[in-house]
């Protein structure tokens, strides 16, 4: 499979604008409040394999571009009654399903999950393992967030006992300027030397995060930054598009908007580093990630079995998952569900003994269409019509005439390939998948939520 991008100028100009990420689909702004417990349980019934994750919310500073749910505090002892809380949330999810199936993927995120010392993230993980079935042989795919200023001189030894073997860093930008600018001051000695001792214990995979449009960022210097990255060989990139919404994200007010780079200069940070990263070998697998050949993504993406979810790309879509903390997202059959989104209301469902569930969705048989169409493309940017219609039991053609007249336009510009086999996208069309795939969003036009632009 082909594995890379071309960036057009003029394709970008005509179809940037905003959409959503596809983390999910139906997308997040489709939950429906009404959605109950009953409705998971349900769906939890018929669980497969399972896929965890924990959000820890909790960070010492507070990054401007964030836009994350998280509590900024000082104070550690927050942690403790967090931590009490997941354990009774565990337990409630385990009664109702079935606890001897194997825990394949399993991901801490943030906040920044080594807020917690030592001690407790042993706890965590040994509560979790009593709750379900992890695996012991280090099969899984056990990963978690890491802010390198929070690793303490043993964090990594342990986190390795306790069975993670992947983890994403954040680095954003290592410029000193952008750095202060956003409230992230973090020196490429505590990022390189977190990467280069994760090797060292075994980590299978490190990736990284970058993130382009930040305040202070010019060409130049996110070019040497990209390159010092680079020199480290990280398994994984993902580089972001910083999206300044701060009416709805309130720490980006502190971002002066007068200090953000140009629509321009951005688009010139992105054509730059797509090239540079595959003149460096890497592999574009999609929105915004990249990976070395021999990467499991990029494997999976190769074989055609490649999946999204609310954590990014995947290989694990055989897998239900299940969401744990303020405001986690699982994903369970065809069902969605959202926990509350503030610590007091998390803290009174766990004390009245419910799950902290706040809204969802169960899921039409066109949104589960729909939902195998979208990830198919995001995913391996390709759909075999045929190979579809049987998995899904249509006429692919028929089923989805309307938006494939639609699509003709974007064939006639370059983006997509189609013909009576299926629908290919081409190195043209790849950064505009996201265009690509809201022609098969039966709700975009009703989203009343503000999207980021797709570039």
């Amino acid at each position: 499979m082909n594995s890379h991008f071309s960036f057009d100028q003029r394709l970008i100009d005509r179809y940037d604008r905003p959409g959503p990420r596809y983390t999910s689909y139906p997308t997040a702004v489709q939950f429906r409040d009404d959605f109950t417990v009953d409705d998971y349980r349900a769906a939890a019934g018929r669980s497969r394999a399972l896929s965890l994750y924990f959000h820890i919310p909790f960070c010492d500073t507070i990054c401007f571009y964030c836009a994350c749910n998280k509590i900024a505090t000082k104070d550690r002892s927050k942690s403790e009654p967090y931590l009490q809380a997941l354990d009774r949330e565990m337990a409630l999810q385990a009664a109702i399903f079935n606890q001897g199936q194997p825990v394949e993927q399993l991901h801490w995120g943030g906040g920044t999950p080594t807020f917690l010392n030592n001690d407790q993230m042993r706890w965590l993980m040994a509560r979790t393992r009593s709750h379900y079935n992890l695996l012991d042989d280090d099969s899984g795919e056990y990963s978690i967030e890491i802010d390198p200023r929070e690793v303490r001189p043993d964090t990594l030894e342990v986190l390795r006992e306790i069975g993670f073997n992947r983890m994403s860093l954040g680095l954003q930008d290592l410029d000193e300027a952008v750095q202060r600018a956003v409230n992230r001051i973090q020196s490429a000695e505590q990022t390189f030397g977190t990467m280069q001792r994760a090797r060292e214990l075994g980590f299978r995979s490190v990736s990284l995060d970058l993130i382009y449009g930040l305040p202070k960022q010019t060409l130049a210097s996110f070019e040497r930054t990209l390159e010092a990255v680079i020199a480290e060989r990280p398994d994984r990139l993902s580089i972001f598009n910083y999206a300044h919404m701060p009416e709805r994200f309130k720490p980006q007010r502190r971002i002066e908007a007068a200090d953000l780079p140009a629509p321009q200069t951005k688009l010139d940070i992105l054509q730059m580093a797509g090239e540079k990263l595959q003149e460096a070998g890497y592999v574009y697998i999609g929105m915004d990630h990249f990976a070395l050949p021999d990467d499991e993504l990029a494997l999976a993406q190769r074989e055609g079995h490649l999946y999204r979810n609310f954590q990014g790309y995947s290989t694990h879509a055989h897998c239900d998952l299940l969401g744990f903390g303020v405001s986690a997202i699982g994903s369970v059959g065809n069902t969605y569900a959202q926990n509350v989104k503030d610590l007091a209301s998390y803290y009174a469902a766990i004390e009245r003994g419910e799950l902290p569930i706040e809204r969802g969705l169960v899921l039409s048989r066109d949104d589960e269409i729909r939902r195998g169409l979208i990830t198919e493309l995001i995913c391996n940017f390709r759909l075999d019509f045929a190979e579809f219609g049987r998995q899904w039991e249509i006429d692919t053609p028929d089923y989805f005439a309307e938006e494939l007249k639609r699509l003709e336009s974007m064939q006639a510009d370059g983006l997509v390939v189609l013909d009576g086999e299926g629908i290919r996208v081409t190195d043209s069309g790849r950064l505009l998948i996201r265009n690509i795939c809201m022609v098969f969003d039966a709700y975009l036009d009703q989203a009343k939520a503000r999207f980021s632009r797709v570039i």
